[in-house]
């Protein structure tokens, strides 16, 4: 990956994650979190799984970072981006919309 793509991506990624590691493996250990999400695969929901990806990722330092990394962090910043666009009416606090895009490491009340 060229450099500047790998700048690009972990500056979008920066932007559309906005809880800790620390903020959303918290987040992932409740029952709101593991409630939400496509199951189509069986078992844990795809933005679980992400979620977990997402704390992988920013556990590690940016020159360990490889391809699947990468990859991952374009599909993050892809739902988030395609999430809010999605913005239901009204107080969204305590509702699926919010808590699936923080399986994903992004909380919208921030």
């Amino acid at each position: 990956m060229k450099t500047d793509d790998g700048e690009r991506i972990a500056a979008d990624f920066g932007e559309a994650v906005n809880m800790t590691a620390a903020e959303l493996e918290g987040w992932l250990g409740t029952e709101e979190s593991r409630a939400v999400g496509d199951r189509s695969g069986g078992g844990e929901s795809t933005g679980h799984r992400s979620g977990r990806h997402i704390i992988e990722i920013l556990r590690k330092n940016r020159g360990d970072l490889d391809e699947d990394d990468y990859a991952h962090m374009r599909k993050v910043v892809g739902y988030v981006r395609r999430h809010l666009a999605q913005r239901p009416d009204g107080d969204v606090a305590d509702t699926p919309w919010r808590r699936s895009l923080m399986n994903w490491g992004h909380d919208p009340l921030r």
